[in-house]
């Protein structure tokens, strides 16, 4: 899943050698954070969040089969 979410924001930034993906899992759910250059976190976001939900969608549809809900998190 980290590679899913690197290989889809990458192109969007100028700066991607500082993409961070990290992972953290609880109970019910895993939670990915995702962190950017300061000055690419606009192009992630997107205007009125429109790039960031797109992602969102993306990345809970290729969920694996696990009962756990999948969150990301753009820092």
């Amino acid at each position: 899943m980290k590679a899913l979410i690197e290989s889809i924001v990458t192109p969007l930034v100028d700066q991607p050698e500082d993409i961070v993906v990290t992972e953290t899992e609880e109970d019910a759910k895993i939670v990915y954070h995702l962190s950017v250059n300061q000055d690419d976190v606009g192009k992630v976001i997107g205007k009125n969040g429109r790039i960031a939900k797109a992602i969102r969608t993306v990345v809970y549809a290729a969920k694996s089969d696990s009962n756990k809900r999948i969150y990301l998190d753009i820092m």
